[in-house]
């Protein structure tokens, strides 16, 4: 693999104008990080910017963290090879979950003042189920940083000739240095300006691409021409498992992603609840999640748009990432690269690679902040040095964040066979993060839920969503058994396997739960509802609060589904 990368032919060249801007950009992520230094010398500050963000910070940062260069290349190479159900990631798989995180989960998270999601699970059950969260998130975070690495060397190599490790080393040595240094409040900032960087230079592509297609009425018949009228409808196609190209059904779609994988995720995932627990106060810890919530039903035109355009414009067609190799041709997850480099002449280049830099970079940087605070709170506090000084653990998180960028690099070689980067990623979640949401979910709302059941749940849920993988890889006719059908895609498995996870992860908790002893209600105050007096947003008016807006994104939110039927 390595190989054929390194003989591909770049496609543009950088102009000195596209250099300066590239290298400013790498100036300015730097000057923020030494910036910020000198406001990051307690736990408090350096893990949690101490809890001072406003509702647009912490929103706007916590949707940026996970617009990362994943995002861009991977969502553009499955809108290229499953159509615009890709988009379903963006709609019906977060903006429930984003909206449920803000009005029921946002509440327990910021009055127990925890600085983690482990951190909750171990107010409510205990060390066992912190410790085994801890860690598998911890895993699961490194090898997501991996892929992100992946993903930004692929694109700078593809289009500039880069060479891989080039790619890799100067972008996550500068991560790592701005992070290590300003902590969570370096992070968040850069995120913000990535933000804003991403869009500006992503929509050069949609609007040069529809332009030039003629239309999005125009572009529509030429995906039917050259693929199928199905790659561009959300769900008339999804009454079964072979109309549609991602070989799923509405039952995958809407309990496997929407009830469960995105729930998980957007809920439970310390990657993005960290930037909503550094809001000044309650009010702003759940609109953020609304303002990043009514920003995402948009980021499809910068993600999705560009593999549609792909699949109805480029003269060749791609294929996965083996049969690229065997016939030097190029693969799915380049399309973006590709259509980058269609459109984009001097200036506007430097303004289109300066904004995947920043996609990378923000998403390594929510990943590797995330990963500090779980490791030196759940682990290594936790487990291996209680007895340590604020100061001791401020310099614990510093030299966690260098170290893991470096084993982040070297998981970046192990997503590099898969065909497309979601299917790989949509696995890494359906191991971690479904089971990890029943566990949580159930020890919210249920207070008869107990210590025992917790952690047995998580454990078995976890360890049967990858049983159930391996057994496909084994004997690929389990497909059948464990998407429904064996018609069902890599995709369409990592949707059922979320799903199964979950259930067995509940069940599990709570027959262990019911022949166990719980914990009394006096205990719970703060931890569960219905035992938690939840704070009430008084002397506001109704257009301030989060229930408003929280409305307003959902009838958007329907009517974009309607539209695109």
């Amino acid at each position: 693999m390595i190989k054929g990368l390194a003989t591909s032919q770049h496609l543009v060249h950088l102009s000195s104008v596209d250099i300066v801007i590239i290298v400013f950009y790498f100036a300015l992520v730097l000057a923020i990080g030494f910036y910020l230094r000198g406001r990051a010398n307690t736990g408090e500050d350096f893990f949690m910017a101490g809890r001072e963000m406003t509702a647009w910070v912490a929103g706007l940062s916590f949707l940026s963290a996970n617009l990362g260069a994943l995002e861009l290349m991977g969502w553009a190479g499955s809108a290229y090879q499953y159509g615009i159900l890709a988009t379903h990631w963006y709609w019906i798989g977060a903006i429930p979950a984003m909206l449920f995180l803000a009005l029921v989960m946002m509440p327990f998270y910021y009055i127990s003042k925890t600085h983690s999601v482990p951190g909750y699970l171990k107010l409510r059950f205990g060390e066992a189920s912190r410790a085994l969260s801890a860690v598998s998130f911890a895993f699961m975070t490194v090898l997501m940083s991996g892929v992100n690495m992946f993903a930004m060397a692929k694109v700078m190599q593809i289009v500039l000739g880069w060479p891989l490790s080039f790619s890799i080393w100067v972008s996550s040595l500068t991560v790592a240095i701005y992070v290590a240094l300003g902590g969570l409040r370096s992070a968040i900032f850069n995120e913000v300006l990535q933000f804003f960087l991403i869009w500006a230079g992503a929509l050069l592509i949609p609007i040069l691409g529809l332009y030039e297609a003629g239309g999005w009425a125009h572009l529509k018949v030429l995906i039917a021409q050259r693929a199928s009228a199905e790659y561009v409808h959300l769900w008339s196609g999804l009454g079964s498992f072979g109309t549609n190209p991602m070989g799923i059904n509405w039952v995958g779609i809407v309990f496997g992603l929407g009830a469960i994988i995105s729930m998980g995720y957007w809920t439970t995932d310390f990657l993005v609840v960290q930037r909503i627990l550094a809001a000044k106060d309650m009010r702003s810890a759940q609109l953020a999640p609304i303002i990043g919530a009514g920003f995402k039903m948009f980021v499809p035109i910068i993600v999705i748009l560009p593999g549609l355009l792909g699949l109805g414009l480029l003269p060749m067609k791609l294929t996965g990432e083996a049969d690229a190799l065997l016939t030097g041709g190029h693969s799915y997850n380049d399309v973006l690269p590709l259509m980058l480099a269609r459109y984009c002449g001097p200036g506007l280049l430097g303004l289109g690679v300066t904004a995947l830099i920043a996609g990378f970079m923000s998403g390594m940087a929510g990943n590797v902040s995330a990963f500090t605070t779980v490791w030196t709170y759940d682990i290594y506090r936790a487990l291996i040095n209680k007895k340590g000084s604020d100061a001791h653990y401020v310099s614990m998180g510093r030299w966690t964040t260098v170290i893991g960028v470096l084993i982040s690099v070297g998981t970046a070689y192990l997503v590099m066979r898969s065909a497309s980067i979601m299917d790989y990623v949509q696995a890494l979640f359906s191991f971690f993060i479904a089971p990890l949401f029943g566990t949580v979910i159930l020890g919210m709302l249920w207070k008869r839920a107990t210590a025992a059941g917790a952690f047995w749940g998580l454990f078995l849920g976890t360890l049967s969503s990858i049983g159930m993988w391996v057994s496909v890889k084994v004997d690929p006719s389990a497909l059948a058994y464990v998407a429904l059908s064996s018609k069902a895609k890599p995709m369409a498995q990592d949707m059922f396997q979320a799903l199964w996870a979950f259930v067995i992860c509940v069940v599990v908790t709570v027959v262990v739960s019911l022949m166990t002893k719980p914990k009394p209600d006096a205990e719970l105050e703060g931890l569960v509802y219905g035992l938690t007096p939840i704070p009430s947003l008084k002397g506001i008016s109704m257009f301030q609060k989060p229930i408003f807006w929280a409305a307003v994104v959902t009838v958007i939110f329907v009517g974009l589904n309607i539209i695109f039927w």
